[in-house]
Parts: structure tokens; sequence; C-alpha cells
């Protein structure tokens, strides 16, 4: 079988994110709701902003605003954990970045998977957030050895999918009939079940522990536990949600209102309250109710250098320390008011966040560079080429997650009225050793993404070597 026969990894991506979308939506109906309401509101914020259509016309984010989504799933062991990498390569995701949710008081640490090269975000930016619970941090031994007996029972893989995910690593990929399999069948890992596989008290003893705790180990499979569109005003989404009978969280976790958006800024409504069966000792069910799906809204700025990022950490803990208390219903006005006080200090201006390196670009020739091009100087530098009016630039757009927020909206939309510390130190080779694979640094994939743009600009334009 030649290549030319298999279908590409990004219309495999492409085709599941549609299909796990259409699930969703039938699963939990608020996302359709959601998924509307974000889709008006970028129509409404494209024909108000022609500067900003431009500049997503010019990047080609425009083509994947409307299909974008990330989800979240979260599983139980280091065998869950691979075989997902193996499943999500098939899609061409690769595991990108290390996150430890358990200084935030959630017993995970995660990576996101998802495409790594720009033409390829392009094609389809699905991303899937994926936790690995920390069973050392169930505190009771019972209980722990509870939870590792759940899951060492549990398959969440069909064997088909098994079998599928094996047959593209041994011939490189899937052919049209195979690829249409696979999809339906990796989705049965995502599917909710309303079965559990404990007891209402053995629930009980999970939830009490951490609600997180309850929803990995309680079921037969990790379910998603949301689908995320990306929206071009959040806070317009956040003041239209309740009129459409959605109540959104009290807070938008990331950082505040501006004008040059930067990182991730993210809103949700709290989880739904779902029917369920659990299964006492002597085999009869017993209905209850639980706690974990919910809908969540995103708005993406641009990536951060590590220059960049230390600044806008330093910002957010002078915020949080300034609050001294997490950011809830009562004190949201406050919290905002503050995190816009201490921003004051992140430029937010594209010249000036280049100027002083606090963020990534990716770079693109003009027209009248184009037609200059046989008179240019070959040792013509970025800086005088972009005076010129040669060259232009425009954000890169960042394609990860933040720790804090990501804690934040599983705490809220949980209904956690308390933050649990866990005294534990960060584990990269451990969730590594899980994973199979080390995770990729995201700063090294956009350090690489503006030096390609850079490069086909001195391409284009027929210079030395272009550097930022």
């Amino acid at each position: 079988m030649t290549a030319q026969q298999f279908v590409s990894s990004n219309e495999i991506r492409a085709r599941f994110s549609k299909a796990m979308s259409i699930m969703y939506q039938k699963e939990v109906p608020l996302y359709g709701a959601l998924v509307e309401l974000v889709a008006e509101t970028n129509r409404q914020v494209l024909s108000e902003d022609a500067i900003l259509a431009n500049q997503l016309q010019i990047t080609g984010e425009i083509n994947r605003l409307a299909m974008e989504r990330h989800g979240a799933i979260r599983v139980g062991t280091a065998e869950e954990l691979k075989t997902l990498r193996r499943l999500f390569a098939v899609m061409g995701m690769s595991p990108v970045g290390y996150y430890d949710l358990a200084v935030a008081g959630v017993p995970v640490h995660s990576t996101a998977f998802r495409a790594v090269h720009e033409t390829a975000l392009q094609l389809s930016p699905f991303r899937v957030f994926t936790s690995l619970l920390r069973l050392e941090l169930i505190e009771n031994a019972q209980l722990r050895e509870l939870a590792q007996q759940l899951l060492a029972r549990r398959r969440i893989f069909t064997e088909r999918a098994l079998e599928l995910i094996t047959l593209h690593e041994a011939q490189g990929g899937l052919d049209e009939e195979q690829a249409q399999e696979f999809i339906v069948q990796a989705l049965e890992t995502f599917r909710w079940h309303s079965q559990a596989t404990v007891s209402a008290d053995e629930y009980q003893q999970l939830h009490d522990q951490h609600r997180l705790i309850a929803d990995v180990v309680a079921f037969k499979g990790p379910h998603i536990n949301h689908l995320t569109p990306r929206t071009l005003d959040i806070d317009r989404v956040q003041l239209a949600m309740p009129q459409r009978g959605i109540t959104p969280k009290a807070v938008i976790e990331g950082p505040p209102p501006r004008n040059c958006p930067i990182l991730l800024r993210q809103t949700s409504f709290k989880a739904l309250e779902e029917d369920v069966a659990f299964i006492e000792h002597d085999g009869h069910e017993v209905a209850g109710h639980h706690t974990a799906r919910f809908g969540e809204i995103e708005q993406r700025g641009i990536a951060l250098t590590p220059k960049g990022r230390a600044l806008y950490d330093r910002l957010l803990q002078a915020t949080h320390d300034a609050l001294q208390a997490p950011a809830t219903e009562k004190n949201a006005v406050q919290y905002n008011q503050l995190l816009a006080e201490h921003f004051q200090a992140f430029p937010d201006d594209y010249a000036a966040l280049r100027e002083q390196r606090l963020a990534w670009f990716r770079y693109f020739p003009t027209e009248c560079g184009l037609a200059a091009k046989e008179t240019l100087d070959k040792n013509s530098s970025l800086e005088q080429l972009i005076a010129l009016d040669y060259v232009r630039f425009q954000p890169l757009v960042y394609e990860d997650f933040l720790p804090v927020s990501a804690a934040g909206i599983f705490q809220s939309n949980l209904g956690d009225s308390h933050h649990t510390q866990y005294g534990t130190a960060s584990s990269r080779t451990t969730f590594e050793q899980a994973l199979g694979a080390e995770v990729i640094d995201e700063l090294e994939l956009y350090q690489q993404t503006q030096q390609r743009s850079l490069q086909t600009c001195a391409e284009a334009l027929g210079v030395y070597k272009l550097e930022a």
C-alpha cells in the first residue's frame, strides 16, 4: 500500500473532531447552545472589526475559527495514558507541554495532544487536554487500593480500536475504510456511560477525597468532560450566556481584557448534575447522580516568549496575593479590578510586545516588498525591511493551556467550595514514563514557527537570513 492511499492524519483529526462535537452536543444539549452563541458572537466581531478580520485572513486563522475545539479527558493509569498517546498519533497529535495541577489543588498532571506545525494547525486545530490521576495523592490507603483495583479491571478502548492503532503503526497510515472505522471505534473511549462501576458508598468515599477522583475512577470509561469553541470576544459571550439560560462561572480565567489579547482566557458553565446508576455488591442498581461534564469557551491571544511568560506569571501572582482569597462570585468585581490594575504593566501594543521580545510573531512579505525584490540589498535586516513596509508581522496564536486557569475551571465547575492543597512536587519524569514519551516544549514550537516565517520572507525577498 502506498502513502497516497492513506487518509492524512490531518483529515482524520478533522473528521474525529467533528464527530466528537456531534456526539457531545447530543449528550450535553447546552454545549450546542454554547456553540451557536460563539458563532453569532464571532460573526458580530468580524463585521465590526475590519483590522482583526484582516489579521485573521493573513494568518489563515479565519478558516479554522468555526471548527476550532479543544476537549479534555482524564485517565487513571499509565497504560491508559500510553494508549491514548498512540491513539492521538493516528490523528497527527503529539503531547505538548507538562502541566502540574496538583499545586493548584487538583490531583492530576497533564499534557495537551495537538498538531505541532502551523500548517497542520490551520487544517485542524483540534487539541485534547489530557490528565492522569495521581493515585499517590489519595491519602486513604484503603481507598487508594480500591481505586487501583477498579482502574486495573477496566478497558477503555475497544478491541477494534486497538487493532487499528497497531495497524496504523505497522503500515504507516490508514486507508479510507480503516480511517472511518477508526473514528467510530475511537469515539467510544470518549462516550458518556451513565452506569458506574462502584457502589453508592464507594462513590461517596472517592467523591469525598476529591470530586475529580470519583470522576476518573468510578466509571467504565473516561468520557470527554468538555468541548470548547473559540470566541473572538469572551467578555461579550460571558454577558450573553445568562440570556440563553446558561449560568457562567464567576470570573473569566486568565489575563484581563486587552486590545492585544495574550495567551488564553476561558470561562465555562458549571458542570451538569447527571443521573447515574451505582452497582451494589449484591448486583442491584441504586439511582444517584454525578457532576462532571460542563461547557467551556476560550479566547486565544498571542503566544508569549519566556520573558513574556515570566512577566505574565508575576502579574497574575501579584493579583492573587492582593486578593488574598480564591476568586468567587462574592469578590469577582474586586478580582477583575485588581487584575486590570496589575496588568497595566504589560504592554498592550503589538509593536511594543515585539520590540521588548515579550511575544512570538509570524512574518509575511508584502506586495511592495515582493515588487522591490530585485533592488533589495541582500544584507537587509529584518528591522530595515519592516521600516520599508516590505515585511509585516502578525501575532502568533497561543495553541496551549495555562495550569492555573485549567485548575480554576476544574474547581469552579465542580462546585468546590474549598481548594485542597497538595504538598507534593511536580513529577514530569514520572508523567513521561507513564506516557511512554517525552512531552514537547511548546516554547520551542513557537520559536520554530516564527523562524520558519522569517526564512520564508528571506527566500521570497531574496535576502540573506533574517533574525528577529
